[in-house]
């Protein structure tokens, strides 16, 4: 497969799409690992993609606001829950989270259960449809993921729990429809797992290799013909496993 304009159209809104869930997701990871809580972004994101479902189940439009509302909705409801179970039992928070994510699958599965496109909508839900990015909603999710960084490295100091999750999960309910569950995972964690223990420059060097994941699993995916999500996440895995085994073992970076 050559390098035509045809294949620029579809790979530049997927990278565009790649970068802006990179630019929130590094920050937020390198807060996710500092707090111990890594699979925080599969629970919320599942949750997300249940208020997805149930709305699909339900009739409403695909990309109506009411969708929108009904996966933003059932984001912020875990995320205060988690904000409550952090506070009461923050010892076993880690295994509520992993609790979370199980039953929010296995709501999707039994939503699903029924629906005869229910596996390409699991699917879909997993490992996204990037390539298939609208350009025409770029600017809007650009808009809301720059509030959400003005407000975290604006105002991160006065956050609490509360302020953490809720932020997190808006973040997470726009990118795991954007990209899909799986490279939502990876981009929030593989990159600020790398950088763990780099002491200088982290927030360039996980930028970097996020955005190089990205660039190099979307190219991979278009000219050997694979499944562009899983193909993000394999490249961004093998470039963030070599440079952080090149990296000195000094004191983590916070």
């Amino acid at each position: 497969m050559s390098f035509d304009a045809p294949i620029f159209g579809i790979l530049w809104p997927a990278f565009v799409a790649g970068l802006l869930v990179t630019a929130t997701h590094v920050p937020l990871g390198m807060q996710v690992l500092q707090r111990g809580i890594v699979f925080i972004d599969l629970a919320i994101a599942q949750i997300a993609g249940v208020g997805v479902i149930f709305a699909d189940y339900l009739g409403w439009e695909p990309t109506g606001a009411a969708v929108q509302i009904a996966a933003l909705g059932a984001a912020l409801a875990c995320a205060i829950f988690l904000t409550w179970t952090d506070r009461r039992w923050p010892q076993v928070q880690e295994a509520i989270i992993g609790v979370v994510f199980v039953v929010a699958s296995s709501a999707a599965i039994l939503l699903l259960a029924k629906n005869p496109h229910g596996g390409e909508h699991l699917k879909d839900l997993l490992t996204g449809q990037i390539l298939w990015t609208n350009p025409a909603r770029l600017p809007l999710e650009a808009l809301i993921y720059g509030v959400i960084l003005a407000l975290w490295f604006g105002l991160r100091e006065r956050f609490g729990r509360f302020g953490f999750y809720v932020l997190f999960a808006c973040a997470v309910t726009i990118s795991v429809q954007l990209v899909g569950l799986f490279l939502v995972f990876c981009t929030l964690v593989i990159p600020a797992l790398a950088t763990y223990y780099s002491r200088r420059n982290r927030y360039l060097k996980a930028y970097s290799i996020g955005a190089l994941g990205y660039a190099a699993g979307l190219v991979a995916s278009v000219f050997a013909d694979l499944p562009s999500g899983p193909t993000i996440v394999c490249a961004m895995a093998a470039i963030a496993g070599t440079f952080f085994l090149s990296t000195p073992r000094t004191r983590p970076a916070t």
